[in-house]
């Protein structure tokens, strides 16, 4: 996977965009520490996701669960901006790929890749996730 210096990244994108883009990058440093509670402030209540593969969409609780103790745990990661979209100062989408080495309970360390679509809601100054849709590579 490519990866883009911060500078390159900012060059691409205006200042909100590039605010959004920031945002997602730090909900997968609280994912990464497994930090629950800001997971909860960052997603609406109605939010609701579909992990490519599954039968069906999640719910906020499940999506709080998916970055809680039980999972397994992210070592690291390298994200790649495709599009970020800000539509009327409302609504933001963020298009992106992933590469992350992960590790289960009991299980050596192992890397995946894949993409996500992330549609995000203003409220005031903060971005809310209202949806995803995207996951592992494969899994189609």
């Amino acid at each position: 996977m490519d990866t883009e210096t911060k500078d390159q990244v900012a060059a691409r994108f205006d200042d909100e965009q590039l605010a959004l883009w920031e945002h997602v990058s730090d909900l997968w440093e609280i994912a990464r520490r497994r930090e629950t509670g800001p997971v909860r402030r960052l997603l609406h209540r109605d939010y609701t996701g579909w992990v490519t593969g599954l039968e069906s969409p999640h719910d906020y609780e499940a999506a709080v669960a998916s970055v809680g103790p039980d999972t397994p745990r992210v070592l690291r990661y390298r994200l790649r901006p495709l599009t970020v979209r800000i539509f009327d100062h409302e609504v933001g989408v963020v298009h992106y790929g992933y590469e992350a080495e992960v590790e289960a309970h009991g299980e050596g360390a192992k890397t995946i890749a894949g993409r996500w679509t992330e549609v995000y809601k203003r409220r005031g100054a903060d971005w809310l996730m209202i949806a995803v849709s995207g996951g592992p590579d494969g899994m189609r």
